[in-house]
């Protein structure tokens, strides 16, 4: 089976660190569990400025490296590459974040799991000619039978694979965003991630 996986808030707690990074920055407190909007710049109330400052701040190599990886994520991705699945981690982070996201994965006993960016929400003003680099184009062209997302913003994405099932991993920011078919389901960790997989 070909496995999606998104990194972000799916394999380590990317949010969490973020509502850390914009108190420091700007004095800004919002509780993890009170960020109800995937795009942190409406979550946190910043304008184009800060919230330049605090992506910045957030994909720094240092701050990448920090980040906690999501309980269990790394036991299930290896459970299923030795089950023979062949995994895929497809990130939104930049292009420049690749060596640090690499060495994150590598460090976290993910090193059999191959990681692409893909510019999933425009923010890229260049163009990457790198064989870990994937345009949308690029990535609706794969085939995938199971995805794990998080991000309300990216459910179009996994929509263009055919009957691929989507575990939507239950965040914050998710909880009012409606799934758009019975392919897509709720899931709470991992290991409902897993059983879901199981009946695939």
């Amino acid at each position: 089976m070909k496995i999606y996986i998104d990194f972000d808030d799916v394999i380590c707690e990317t949010a969490k660190y973020f509502t850390k990074i914009a108190k420091e920055l700007f004095d800004v407190d919002v509780p993890y569990g009170e960020v109800q909007f995937f795009n942190l710049k409406k979550s946190f109330n910043l304008d184009d400025d800060q919230y330049t400052e605090l992506m910045i701040a957030g994909h720094l190599p240092e701050t990448l490296l920090a980040y906690e990886e999501t309980p269990k994520a790394s036991e299930y991705i290896n459970k299923w590459i030795d089950e023979g699945h062949e995994v895929s981690i497809i990130t939104g982070r930049p292009y420049d974040s690749y060596e640090p996201s690499r060495k994150w994965l590598d460090n976290h006993k993910l090193e059999r799991a191959p990681l692409f960016c893909v510019d999933k929400y425009g923010r890229e003003n260049f163009n990457q000619n790198c064989t870990y680099s994937m345009t949308l184009e690029q990535l609706y062209s794969q085939t995938f039978d199971f995805a794990v997302e998080d991000s309300p913003a990216a459910f179009e994405h996994v929509l263009h694979f055919d009957n691929c099932r989507v575990a939507v991993f239950s965040r914050p920011w998710n909880q009012k965003a409606e799934l758009p078919n019975d392919r897509f389901v709720r899931c709470e960790n991992w290991k409902a991630i897993d059983e879901l997989l199981k009946l695939k």
